[in-house]
């Protein structure tokens, strides 16, 4: 056992100090953040200081503290933002707040099995197959709705074509 010696946790932290900063900066690639890490670290040391039983364990010891703080922080980080970066993001991804409320009313617009096929294959990235299996239909009717469906989306997101269409004919 070390003791509880402050002197003797100021001599060996202090040969590492150094070391854990330039760890927790490939870590994290960010100054600030690695020298709270490096600070936190030493926090987390000195609390542990008495239970360390050999020397030649402290420099392992110090990094591990050091990786499992910053696996911590990331962790924490990550809750904090999630919701934030949730809220911000764009309705369906697009940038176009009008094109996703016009998606929406297209999609609400085809019959259940159709938006039912389209939304597998399109969100899910099912084959024709799979679709039949989760729907209890045939592969041909599968596909006819995903023929259907993707006409009406793009009858109701393109009207400016359909109209042209209409008085060229």
């Amino acid at each position: 056992m070390l003791g509880a010696s402050k002197t003797a946790f100021e001599i060996a932290v202090a040969d590492y100090l150094d070391d854990l900063y330039r760890y927790a900066y490939w870590l994290c690639r960010d100054r600030w953040l690695a020298e709270d890490l490096a600070q936190e670290t030493v926090l987390r040391a000195w609390r542990g200081w008495s239970r360390l039983r050999e020397a030649r364990a402290v420099k392992g010891w110090l990094f591990t503290i050091l990786y499992r703080e910053f696996v911590r922080s990331a962790a924490r980080k990550r809750m904090e933002s999630e919701p934030a970066e949730a809220l911000r993001s764009e309705p369906y991804g697009h940038a176009d707040p009008a094109l996703a409320i016009d998606l929406d009313r297209a999609l609400r617009g085809l019959g259940e099995d159709s938006r039912h096929a389209i939304l597998l294959q399109v969100l899910g990235g099912f084959s024709c197959a799979e679709i039949a299996a989760v729907l209890g239909s045939s592969e041909g009717a599968v596909m006819t709705r995903l023929t259907r469906a993707r006409q009406a989306l793009r009858r109701s997101l393109e009207p400016g074509e359909t109209d042209r269409e209409a008085n060229e004919a």
